[in-house]
């Protein structure tokens, strides 16, 4: 079933962010910036977490999440905080996931995506590549800066 297979990705890529997060030699490492990279390991964290509580829990999930997306990019916490948001998401996405049917996915998603309609299923796979991308950044990121 694929609300399966989508809850065991995105829990293990969702780890994998937070290990990259626990591996920073400090919580100043994970905010530092460098010429011609926008964003920071931390922020590309917040920006996943809100994402993913935004686009499962509070859309689909009917939670009360509220995002603050200019916050994701702008903002610092503490790496904890990084780390409970992280695990925040990683409920979101179980929970939503295992309250949904083979057909909840072949339904339109409940709002605009790119100005139109897309399938739940499309939208769901495109936020697990978004999270594999920016994973993948976080750890350049880490192993770029972190010295």
């Amino acid at each position: 079933m694929l609300s399966q297979t989508l809850s065991e990705l995105f829990e293990r890529d969702i780890q994998k962010i937070k290990t990259e997060v626990e591996a920073y030699s400090s919580e100043e490492a994970i905010w530092k910036k460098a010429d011609g990279i926008t964003n920071c390991g931390g922020n590309l964290s917040l920006h996943l977490s809100g994402n993913l509580q935004h686009f499962f829990g509070a859309v689909l999930g009917g939670t009360d999440y509220v995002r603050d997306r200019e916050f994701e990019f702008g903002g610092k916490v503490t790496r904890q905080e990084l780390l409970d948001d992280l695990d925040a998401a990683t409920i979101s996405v179980k929970d939503t996931l295992a309250g949904m049917t083979n057909e909840d996915f072949q339904k339109d998603y409940p709002i605009e995506i790119y100005g139109g309609t897309v399938k739940t299923e499309w939208f769901l796979l495109h936020l697990y590549s978004h999270l594999s991308y920016h994973l993948g950044q976080i750890n350049y990121h880490r192993r770029l800066l972190d010295k």
